[in-house]
């Protein structure tokens, strides 16, 4: 009976260290990264990581959703950029030198926010399309519309009189959400994506329609068999993710002060291997918000570690890479089990 009891724990350890190698990995090198550097356990550097993982985040948090349905969104980062150069666009102060809109006035800064998010949810609801009702595979029909944001993106970026030039002159008004500091300490960024965090966790966790995403991304047949409408599921689910890309990158000008039509570049893939790193299987139906919070901060620190250590950043790519390698084979191998 002993015996039986230790094997039963036996697998209980190996299930764990499988579930969690990566993870215990990372926390390995980041205990190595305080060991050599002791000035990186301060509050000012924890500042500084939270602040850069607000908008990685809630990338992160959004890829989850297309995540979760088995599919993926290569889009995200054009989108990220696409978002930040309309705002950028429309936010600069009326005095600025080179302006965008030469004439457009202080208008309300809601205004730029809203056509920006409404201009990218457009492109999620078209993406939802192409999966649920082309039955289009995921990866090529959002690489494909990376392409064609990308370019829509440079198109009106390099309009007269702008002619590709940085975006710059970004009112206050726009700003503030990076650089107002909750009781003098905490940036807005930091809240915001606190926000987001709270409310993605309510959609996926006490909405019918946060169960019915599992419930497709687990055995999409088996989900339209139930009563589900998996093809509004699916476009609901890339409007979703539009959405908070597009904060994202309107996030991303109030906290550079502009823009221009590389922002957002790869942003998708950095949060994809966030998502995966914290436990999200790329096989669908599987994933936390939990895990995409602690994946987002362990790359956060990995990389705002390696810098603080003098590690020269082509070295900080090669260790990304072989993150996200490492993440997406034991993701394999769980689903193979």
């Amino acid at each position: 009976m002993n015996i039986k009891g230790g094997e039963i724990k036996t697998v209980e350890v190996k299930k764990f260290l499988m579930d969690k190698a990566l993870i215990l990995a990372l926390l390995v090198m980041i205990i190595g990264i305080i060991i050599m550097e002791p000035a990186f356990l301060q509050w000012r550097v924890a500042k500084d990581i939270m602040t850069q993982s607000s908008v990685k985040l809630i990338v992160a948090l959004g890829l989850l959703f297309p995540l979760l349905l088995g599919g993926t969104d290569l889009s995200g980062g054009r989108q990220v950029g696409l978002a930040a150069v309309i705002v950028a666009s429309m936010s600069q102060a009326a005095d600025y030198a080179s302006k965008f809109y030469p004439g457009l006035p202080n208008i309300p800064i809601i205004f730029p926010i809203l056509i920006a998010i409404g201009v990218v949810a457009v492109i999620g609801a078209v993406n939802g399309i192409m999966i649920a009702k082309l039955k289009m595979a995921p990866f090529i029909a959002t690489f494909g519309m990376s392409t064609i944001v990308y370019g829509i993106n440079c198109l009106y970026y390099a309009k007269e009189p702008n002619n590709a030039q940085p975006i710059g002159g970004i009112r206050g008004e726009l700003t503030i959400l990076s650089s107002y500091k909750l009781f003098g300490q905490i940036s807005l960024l930091i809240v915001i994506a606190a926000v987001v965090t709270v409310i993605s966790w309510f959609i996926l966790n006490k909405t019918v329609f946060g169960k019915h995403i599992y419930a497709v991304g687990g055995n999409e047949n088996a989900a339209r068999v139930s009563g589900v409408k998996v093809h509004a599921i699916i476009i609901a689910v890339f409007v979703i993710e539009s959405i908070l890309v597009g904060m994202a990158g309107i996030l991303e000008v109030a906290r550079t002060g502009g823009a221009n039509s590389a922002y957002g570049f790869s942003y998708e893939f950095d949060a994809i291997s966030a998502c995966v790193v914290g436990g999200v299987s790329l096989s669908g139906g599987v994933g936390k918000v939990s895990g995409v919070v602690l994946g987002v901060i362990i790359f956060t620190i990995i990389s705002y570690g390696l810098a603080f250590i003098g590690i020269n950043p082509n070295w900080q790519l090669i260790v990304k890479g072989i993150i996200i390698c490492t993440a997406v084979a034991l993701d394999m191998k769980k689903n193979s089990k």
